[in-house]
């Protein structure tokens, strides 16, 4: 493979998957956003996310971020979350499952414990026909035009949507919950951000 092939692919799926952020202005229900902020803002418990494999990715960064915004959240593993680690799931919390098929068996199976503890359910999938869509009190569904791999099968722009959407919902969380420069100042102290907010700049 010569060079400028590579960079040829490389081109070609960085231009897939910003075609796909673009797109989800218009592919995603403003509605069903709307009202994730306003469950998420108004929750007085916590934001449990599961999901598996890029799913399981895109968890791990949705709930760093929402911790970020003083929205107290944590990752739950699938595997573990059927073998009592779903004890930290209680009524008033929101448990956010994202499979994109919304079938896949590690996460359904954690919806029967969801509904009996009465905690609210978001379900993220780009399949409004799955079970996970079904039990959801919420759907969010996004759904990416294609994958760039060639077998339209490797989740990478599809991850990257949800992800990109959980972005927007955290911002538009800030302003939503009033959240301030020296509330960000109390929880992230480190790094060039630290420097940054302790010191007053940009």
């Amino acid at each position: 493979m010569e060079k400028h092939e590579i960079w040829s692919s490389v081109k070609n799926t960085l231009s897939i998957e910003a075609d796909a952020i673009k797109a989800l202005v218009s592919s995603v229900s403003s509605e069903a956003v709307s009202e994730a902020v306003r469950l998420i803002g108004d929750c007085k418990g916590r934001v449990i996310i599961s999901g598996c494999g890029t799913s399981a990715a895109a968890a791990r960064k949705i709930a760093h971020s929402l911790c970020c915004v003083e929205r107290p959240a944590t990752y739950l593993n699938p595997a573990d979350a059927v073998h009592g680690a779903l004890g930290l799931l209680q009524g008033g919390d929101i448990l956010i499952l994202i499979s994109k098929g919304g079938n896949t068996k590690e996460i359904v199976n954690l919806v029967p414990a969801c509904k009996s503890k009465g905690a609210a359910l978001i379900g993220v999938t780009e399949n409004p026909d799955s079970v996970l869509a079904r039990e959801s009190d919420l759907l969010l569904k996004i759904k990416v035009d294609k994958e760039p791999c060639p077998f339209n099968m490797l989740a990478t722009a599809s991850t990257l949507a949800v992800i990109a959407v959980f972005d927007a919902i955290c911002i538009a969380l800030m302003q939503y919950t009033g959240y301030t420069r020296e509330q960000f100042a109390v929880i992230h102290p480190g790094g060039a951000v630290g420097d940054r907010l302790l010191s007053g700049g940009k």
